[in-house]
């Protein structure tokens, strides 16, 4: 079993670094929605269900909201 002072093989290196290009396209995406200005209500409506299914997936990629 691997100790915490172990290097991270290639395989872990890969995954941790497919996890951060996730995260980096959700938040681009998640700041693309936040910026949109609109009137319409069931535009309103669909940016929001997008915006909560764009942060339902960064937090299962353990991503946390920073201000």
């Amino acid at each position: 079993m691997p100790q915490d002072s172990e290097p991270k093989s290639v395989e872990e290196k890969r995954a941790e670094a497919e996890r951060k290009r996730k995260i980096q396209a959700l938040e681009m995406q998640r700041e693309r929605v936040l910026s949109e200005r609109t009137s319409s209500p069931h535009r309103r409506s669909a940016l929001e269900l997008a915006l909560a299914d764009i942060e339902r997936m960064l937090q299962e990629l353990g991503w946390s909201l920073k201000m």
